[in-house]
C-alpha cells in the first residue's frame, strides 16, 4: 500500500473514486465522469485550494482510498500547541479495497502530517449511518465530540438569509 498526495498520474483513478464516493453519499445516485473530473482539477487541486488530497494506491498507482484535509487555526485556543488543528473533510475507500488496511493507512498518514506541521488534532464529521466507519475510527482511539452537532443551511433558506428574509 502507497500513500502520498495524489499525483497527476491518478487523476483519473481518483475521478473513478470521487464518482462512487458520490454514490455513498446519494444512495446509489450517478454523476457524470467529466463534472466530477473538472471539480477536480478545478476547485480541489487548483492553486489556492486549501485541501490535500492523500491517496492510497496499490503496486498499479490505482487509487483506493481518499483522505481530504486542510490544516486549520483555531478561534479560541490561543496557546502555540493548541492552536492549529487538521480538519479530516473525508476519508473513503472503495468497497472493493475495504479492510485491507487502506484506511488504516491513510489515517497514519494524515496524523504524521498533522504532527509534522504542529497540529494539536485533527477533528472530522461522520455520517451518523456509518457503522462501519464509526468502528473504525473508534478502533484507531478516535472518541466522539460530545458537545457538538453538525448544521446545514441550504437552498432555499441560504438565498433568503443571504437577501435578509427567512424565518
Amino acid at each position: 500500500m502507497h500513500v502520498e498526495l495524489v499525483s497527476e498520474a491518478q487523476h483519473e483513478s481518483l475521478t473513478d473514486l470521487l464518482c462512487e464516493l458520490h454514490a455513498f453519499y446519494n444512495d446509489g445516485a450517478t454523476v457524470s465522469r467529466e463534472a466530477v473530473r473538472e471539480h477536480l482539477l478545478g476547485n480541489l487541486l487548483a492553486t489556492g485550494s486549501p485541501h490535500r488530497l492523500v491517496v492510497a494506491s496499490g503496486d498499479d498507482g490505482a487509487v483506493v482510498g481518499l483522505a481530504a484535509i486542510t490544516l486549520v487555526y483555531s478561534l479560541v485556543e490561543f496557546a502555540p500547541d493548541r492552536r492549529k488543528h487538521c480538519q479530516l473533510k473525508e476519508l473513503y475507500v472503495k468497497a472493493s479495497g475495504r479492510s485491507n488496511g487502506a484506511g488504516r493507512a491513510l489515517m497514519a498518514w494524515v496524523a504524521r502530517y498533522a504532527v509534522e506541521n504542529g497540529c494539536c488534532r485533527i477533528d472530522w464529521p461522520v455520517k451518523a449511518s456509518n457503522d462501519r466507519g464509526i468502528s473504525f475510527y473508534e478502533g484507531l482511539g478516535a472518541g466522539r465530540v460530545l458537545d457538538r452537532l453538525s448544521y446545514r443551511l441550504s437552498e432555499p433558506q441560504l438565498s433568503q438569509l443571504a437577501q435578509g428574509l427567512g424565518a
